[in-house]
């Protein structure tokens, strides 16, 4: 007898581009990135605020989902823009675990969840602490990055390029106020 092959299981999922620009050079429009991922498939498909965030369901994996819409973006928009997935569930997971909650609620916009594309590196944070020049504070959970820029993240030497070497690959951050609106989404998410 055969054995019978499973139906791909849709899940909720979070699709994160990291640097792009609602105005000026590389530009992506929401309005344009949700027709665009409708194109592939993806379900449900909300974008949160316009920073290049994603709500969508979908089947397959999250490395397959950061294919395809890197390779969509490409060819639509004319540049290359990393993306970095999640399920849904991870998302919630990581977003319940701030190890810095008291500073979330005072300084929301300062606290920052970062996820990269491949596993952080061992020894991520201690590779980071010298980079802690104005009382920032980086703890790594599971693929999750928290980090609590206390003297704000403009004059931080935590740079998007000391992240990326020391984490070893490809790291967004959003800051915990959307860190809740893209949790929120994911609750919402049919599945």
């Amino acid at each position: 007898m055969a054995a019978r092959k499973q139906a791909p299981r849709v899940e909720v999922r979070v699709a994160l581009l990291r640097g792009i620009n609602v105005g000026g050079n590389r530009r992506v429009p929401m309005a344009q990135l949700r027709v665009l991922t409708q194109r592939l498939g993806w379900a449900n498909v909300a974008t949160c605020l316009q920073s290049g965030n994603v709500v969508f369901t979908a089947n397959g994996d999250t490395a397959t989902a950061e294919r395809q819409l890197e390779a969509a973006i490409e060819l639509h928009f004319g540049f290359a823009v990393p993306v970095i997935v999640r399920s849904g569930a991870a998302w919630l997971r990581a977003a319940a675990r701030c190890p810095f909650a008291a500073a979330a609620v005072e300084r929301p916009n300062l606290v920052h969840l970062g996820f990269s594309k491949l596993r952080p590196a061992a020894g991520a944070a201690k590779a980071l602490a010298p980079y802690c020049k104005a009382g920032e504070r980086v703890v790594l959970r599971g693929d999750a990055i928290w980090v609590d820029y206390q003297g704000g993240v403009a004059r931080s030497k935590l740079t998007p390029a000391v992240l990326d070497r020391a984490i070893g690959s490809t790291v967004t951050l959003r800051n915990v106020k959307t860190v809740q609106a893209i949790a929120e989404l994911v609750r919402a998410a049919p599945n």
